[in-house]
This record gives C-alpha cells, sequence and structure tokens, in this order.
C-alpha cells in the first residue's frame, strides 16, 4: 500500500506499469518487543491529489486504503468511494448491481464504463440489460486502487463512458493471509492469498475465495460462488509483461423487488416474495496481459484478453399481468466470449519552454454471444410466450444469435502553454459493426456505424493551489442490437416508430475547481450539462432496456477530503442533478411526463477513515435523495439514508479482528424502488403502482485474518 509520503503518483488516464496499474509495495509494520504491532506513521489518504496533473475537475485516483478501509456489505459497493456513485440492489446477491450517477440511473452498468484489469466488463446486447456490469468476480484483496473520470472528456474513454468510468487495478502484490469471515445474515467467506517472490524479481499472486450469503429474505438467498485469481509479473518499470488468469461461478435465489401493494394488502412480509424461484447462475473466466516497453520520454503499453461468460436469470416482474395461469417469469439465458485489446504510444516533448504529452491508442472487442428469453414457472420452461406481439417458436420467446465488433482510435494531447495554462484535446472515432440472426422468425440483420468524437480541456492554474477546469466533449452509448433488428420490439417501441443507431451520441460541458484551501484539506467541485440523443429505459415486460426520447441533466457536485491528523481522514461529497426529457413529442414513447424515471436527484456521502497503530476502520453515511417512478411524477421514492461502520484491531503484524455493521440504525426502507403495471394474484385486477427492494436490515459481520 502506499501513502502519501512515498513516491509521487501518476496522474489517472496515464499508464503507471504493466497493465496501466501502479505496483503496490506491501507496507511493512514494526513489531514491538511484546509481538505487538508498533504505531507507524502512515498518511491516511482515500484519493490521491491530482493538482497539476488532472484534465478534468471531476476525475479521480482511489487509493488501496480506500478499498481496505471501507465498510462494504457487498463487493460493487467499493465504487461507492467514487464522488456520488451510488451502488445498490433490486435483486438476488449473485446479479450485478444498480448504479446511480450524475442524475443517471444506469440500471447495471448503462453509461458506467467499468474495466478491471484494462478488460471491459459492461456487456453489450446483454440478456437482462445494456451494458450489464457483473462484478461478482472481484475478490476485493487483489485491488490496489481505482482511476474514476466523469463525462466524455477523455479520448481513450469510449462506449459506455458519458456518465463516468471506473478502472479498477489488480495488484502485482499481495499479502500472504488466511482470512476467515462470519455474518448474522447467513453469510460466510473464506480467503487465501499471498504472493511468491523469485530471484529474478517476478511475482506471482494466487488467490482464492469462497462464500455464502443467504440475507434476511424469506426465501434465502442461498447464493454460493467461487472466485480464483492467478497473476504472473516479469520485468522492471522499463520494459516486462503481466498474465491474469480469473475464475468465477455463482448461483443465487433471488427476491426481486416486490410490489408494495403486496405487503400492504398482506400477501407477502416485508422480506418475502411472490415468486421465490427467481434467482440466476453466473460463471466468467478470462485471461488478460499486458505488456509495456519504455523509454526517458516515450512508453508504449499494449494488452489484450479473452473472457468466457454464462448468465442465466429467472425474474418475475409483472407476476400474473401477461399470464394469469402461469405467471409472468421468465428465464434470460447468455453465452458470450469476447476478444480484445488495446495498444497506446504515449510520450513527452519539449517544443522551446512549451512541454507537450501525447497519447496515440487503438481499442478493440469482439463479442460473439447467444441470448435467448423464454417463459417459464417454478424455472421450467413453457411452450409458449403470454405476449400475442412477439414472434413465437416452441420454448423460445427471442433468441438470437450476435456478433458484434467495435474498433475506437484516439488522440490526446496535453500542452503546458505556461507554468499556469494547460489544455487538453482529444480526437476520437468509434466504428461498430455486426450482425443479428434472429433465431425464432429466421431473419439477419446487419449494421454499422461510425462517430466522430471531440473532446478537450482548458485548465488554469494553479494558483495558491487553485485550478480552474473548462470541459467539453461528445460521447455514446451502444444500444441492444437486438433492439436495433428490431427483435425484441413490444408494446408501443416498435422498429417503425423509432430508428435505433447503434451508437447514441451525448455532449456534455463541465466547469469545475481543484483547490487545497488548507494544508490538509482537498476540495473539488463541479457543474455539468449533459444533452443524451436518447434515454435508456428498463422494459419489465420485455426485460430489457429500450431507447427513448432525448434527455438534458443539469448538476452540481462537491466533494473534499480532511485529513487532521496523518491516521484520520474526513470526507464528504455531494451531488445535485435535475433529468428532463427534451423531446417535444413523448407519446410516440408512451411517455405523459417530462421526468426521467428512478433519476435521483440527491446523493450525500459523508466518510471517515483511520489507521493508527494496531487500530482501524471507517465509517460510511449514504444518502439517496428521492426520484420519479414514473414520468408525470405522480409515484415517487423517498430514496433512503444507510449507516455502514467496521472497526478492526492488529493483535500482531500477522494476525487482526475485524467487526462490521452494516445498517447500523436499521432503515427501513427500499434500495431500489420502480413503477410497473401487474397483477398480484390469478384472479385480482391489472394494477399500476410502486415496486420497491427492502434494503437489508441492521447486520454485524465477523471476520479473522492470519498472515503466514
Amino acid at each position: 500500500m502506499r501513502s502519501s509520503t512515498q513516491a509521487a503518483v501518476n496522474s489517472p488516464r496515464q499508464p503507471k506499469g504493466p497493465g496501466g496499474a501502479a505496483s503496490k509495495p506491501v507496507a511493512s509494520e514494526k513489531v514491538d518487543a511484546g509481538n505487538r504491532p508498533a504505531e507507524v506513521v502512515q498518511v491516511i489518504a482515500s484519493r490521491h491529489n491530482l493538482l497539476g496533473r488532472a484534465a478534468t475537475a471531476s476525475e479521480g485516483s482511489l487509493t488501496a486504503r480506500e478499498i481496505q478501509l471501507r465498510p462494504v456489505y457487498r463487493v460493487g459497493q467499493l465504487l461507492e468511494a467514487v464522488p456520488g456513485l451510488v451502488v445498490t440492489s433490486h435483486s438476488g446477491e449473485g446479479k450485478a448491481n444498480q448504479f446511480l450517477l450524475r442524475g443517471f440511473n444506469l440500471d447495471h452498468g448503462t453509461d458506467l464504463a467499468t474495466f478491471v484489469d484494462d478488460m471491459p466488463i459492461n456487456g453489450v446486447s446483454n440478456a437482462h440489460g445494456q451494458g450489464y456490469t457483473d462484478l461478482n468476480f472481484l475478490i476485493p484483496e487483489t485491488l490496489s486502487g481505482v482511476d474514476y473520470t466523469k463525462g466524455p472528456f477523455h479520448a481513450d474513454i469510449g462506449d459506455f463512458g458519458v456518465a463516468g468510468s471506473d478502472h479498477m487495478k489488480l495488484a502485482d502484490e499481495i499479502r500472504r493471509q488466511i482470512s476467515l469471515s462470519a455474518g448474522t445474515l447467513g453469510d460466510y467467506r473464506a480467503y487465501i492469498g499471498g504472493t511468491t517472490h523469485f530471484e529474478n524479481g517476478d511475482r506471482w499472486v494466487n488467490a482464492f475465495n469462497i462464500s455464502h450469503s443467504d440475507g434476511p429474505w424469506k426465501y434465502p438467498d442461498n447464493a454460493r460462488s467461487i472466485r480464483a485469481l492467478s497473476r504472473y509479473t516479469h520485468g522492471s518499470a522499463a520494459s516486462g509483461f503481466d498474465l491474469t488468469a480469473m475464475f468465477y461461478r455463482g448461483q443465487w435465489r433471488a427476491t426481486n423487488d416486490q410490489p408494495l401493494a403486496a405487503y400492504s394488502e398482506g400477501l407477502i412480509s416485508r422480506y418475502g416474495s411472490l415468486d421465490p424461484t427467481d434467482g440466476g447462475f453466473s460463471e466468467r473466466y478470462s485471461l488478460s496481459g499486458h505488456y509495456h516497453l519504455s523509454r526517458d520520454n516515450w512508453k508504449w503499453t499494449t494488452s489484450a484478453f479473452v473472457a468466457h461468460d454464462r448468465l442465466t436469470l429467472w425474474n418475475n416482474f409483472t407476476h400474473y399481468l401477461d399470464d394469469p395461469v402461469n405467471g409472468d417469469q421468465q428465464q434470460q439465458d447468455e453465452t458470450r466470449t469476447t476478444l480484445g485489446g488495446s495498444s497506446v504510444y504515449a510520450r513527452q516533448d519539449h517544443v522551446g519552454t512549451v512541454k507537450t504529452e501525447t497519447q496515440v491508442g487503438v481499442q478493440g472487442r469482439y463479442d460473439f454471444l447467444y441470448v435467448d428469453r423464454r417463459h417459464t414457472r417454478q424455472r421450467i420452461a413453457l411452450p409458449n410466450c403470454p405476449s400475442s406481439l412477439e414472434a413465437t417458436r416452441p420454448y423460445l420467446c427471442n433468441a438470437d444469435t450476435i456478433d458484434l465488433g467495435a474498433v475506437g482510435l484516439f488522440v490526446q494531447n496535453t500542452t503546458h502553454w505556461l507554468p499556469w495554462l494547460r489544455t487538453v484535446v482529444g480526437l476520437r472515432e468509434d466504428y461498430q459493426g455486426g450482425t443479428d440472426s434472429n433465431e425464432v422468425d429466421g431473419s439477419l440483420t446487419r449494421r454499422h456505424q461510425w462517430l466522430f468524437q471531440p473532446k478537450g480541456s482548458l485548465i488554469f492554474g494553479p494558483w495558491q493551489k487553485t485550478e480552474l477546469y473548462l470541459s467539453a466533449g461528445r460521447g455514446f452509448h451502444s444500444n441492444d442490437f437486438r433492439s436495433v433488428s428490431g427483435s425484441y420490439a413490444s408494446g408501443e417501441f416498435t422498429k417503425g416508430s423509432v430508428t435505433v443507431p447503434l451508437m447514441t451520441s451525448a455532449v456534455s460541458g463541465e466547469v469545475g475547481v481543484r483547490t487545497t484551501p488548507l494544508r490538509h484539506l482537498n476540495v473539488q467541485a463541479a457543474a455539468f450539462i449533459i444533452d443524451f440523443d436518447s434515454e435508456l429505459s428498463y422494459d419489465g415486460d420485455a426485460g430489457v432496456t429500450s431507447p427513448g426520447p432525448a434527455s438534458r441533466r443539469k448538476g452540481v457536485e462537491l466533494s473534499a477530503q480532511y485529513t487532521p491528523f496523518q491516521w484520520l481522514e474526513i470526507n464528504t461529497d455531494l451531488s445535485f442533478a435535475k433529468a428532463r426529457y427534451q423531446a417535444k413529442d413523448l407519446s410516440k414513447y408512451g411517455i405523459d411526463g417530462p421526468y426521467v424515471t428512478n433519476a435521483p436527484s440527491f446523493v450525500w456521502s459523508f466518510g471517515i477513515i483511520l489507521d493508527r497503530g494496531p487500530w482501524y476502520g471507517g465509517l460510511q453515511v449514504r444518502w439517496l435523495g428521492g426520484y420519479p417512478l414514473v414520468e408525470d411524477n405522480s409515484l415517487r421514492s423517498s430514496g433512503y439514508k444507510e449507516v455502514n461502520m467496521n472497526l478492526g484491531y492488529r493483535f500482531t503484524s500477522k494476525l487482526k479482528l475485524e467487526a462490521s455493521v452494516f445498517n447500523a440504525f436499521d432503515t427501513h426502507a427500499y434500495a431500489a424502488q420502480y413503477a410497473y403495471d401487474y397483477r398480484l394474484t390469478p384472479t385480482s385486477s391489472v394494477q399500476t403502482g410502486a415496486t420497491g427492494h427492502p434494503i437489508e436490515p441492521i447486520s454485524a459481520r465477523l471476520s479473522l485474518t492470519a498472515g503466514f
């Protein structure tokens, strides 16, 4: 782990060694005569200070300390350290999380580009939702930090990066340790990992993790998973390579968001379900690697990966709406193989007294996937689909074999014109093309598209440790290829009424400031506007995301980190956003109001992390404000507030005990809410109302970690 007293940290968005991830040497601990760790002087820092190096006011770099000390209920919540980002759930523990940022309900990842070891995680044309981002394969102990951006202002960020992006970095070295944990909600975890060192300086990291979770649900999740990682690193900062293999397998039962009417009418308890057979299965294995070569003023980094995923989800959102006899449960299946990589050449030059830094790169991926949807009852496939609007084949509502390729070319230049003035100019061109073979009606669709994206920032300063930023750029998200081909068109959304491009563009602007007004206080503030040509929304009937009308978001963000002592940090993040549809004729989309549903208007977080001598821990408070559930704002969610905390004690340099408490004040709220048409029972009338997935009640977890 690296504190701010160690070597200077590179700017995010720049290569930092093999795989673009800075190596994190294991911190040593002095041991006193009583075999207890002596107090060490170590600076707590949740985010690197990027004054003088950042391209925008809103980007940042999270340290390994933040990941290690932050209390998190589930692994995906590590990303809540990104200012303004909310990571929650509306289903079982094995399913991808829900993400919310900058006034976006990002569903399971749309418009938040996520990378692990430079591998893109967002699933294009996913069986459940465009940009589906499943982070359940991660082992937290193997992460060395996270670089994040907001807005489409960085030339090396392409698909899904309009709201933001995060690059989760894998460590080249981890401690040798075994960890066991158990919680009050039936959650158990075992972990073993460590680093093997070779005489030539090479390192071999291995980690293995198994876990189980039930949750508070009447029908326990019984979520079981196994994870493994093996990473080999060779060479030096000048030249070398790394190779990483990862494996994950999980299965679970899910209590999805339930109609609030089902609670009020006594059909189910607070943690009950109208369909206890909902759930899922997921499997992922990947191989990735990097090669880097550098000299005094240039560096070349090349990466490549191959990943194979399998996913099956059973969901019943509308219950007995379409099929009063069998219910509306559907099975969504996906089998995907993704190949890809990138190559980036970066150099520094001087033209007289003017310093320039230039990056030229190419990125690409190719997805081979099969996706289908079936009508099921208690996970058993039925021969017919309930909707007459869909072409059907026995046991298939829809099925598609999709081949989709994507290539992005970019160049970005940073020029330091004066000690107090620099510019960042980026150009990016993206190409996407592919085919959709509809296995139900036998049709074949071919589509391709190019999209040009200029980007740039103007930075003034630093003056008195203060910088001002002006940023603007164009970005995009890709659309589900099935919406482009019309193979899952349903309801009022049809291929004939709305033309769906492969890539939907957005333009954004941001003005901000980054300052250190006091010696131990870092502050960042930004105001932004985002115009999207088309908003993606979730279709509960079809179980997919569908394009909608144009939208606009405006907002402001404020982040601050205060370190009054070397062993203590206090941080807070505040975000306001306003999201509205911009199209004049909303009726063709079946929308009766300008409010973008599920778009949060307010997010606030407050955190404390400490690490002094044998004691360490953290406190995290999060408040997600209210949001509309329907477009006319007549039905709303009040959001939620949650407090999580942990406290640990090191008995020796190799033995520590940690206790965590989640939802410490036992908040009775909903982690996620939607509004659907549904029928509660086979004989009840059709209703339109709010659904909700309750936050887990107060719970505790105890973990014991021993080095070896």
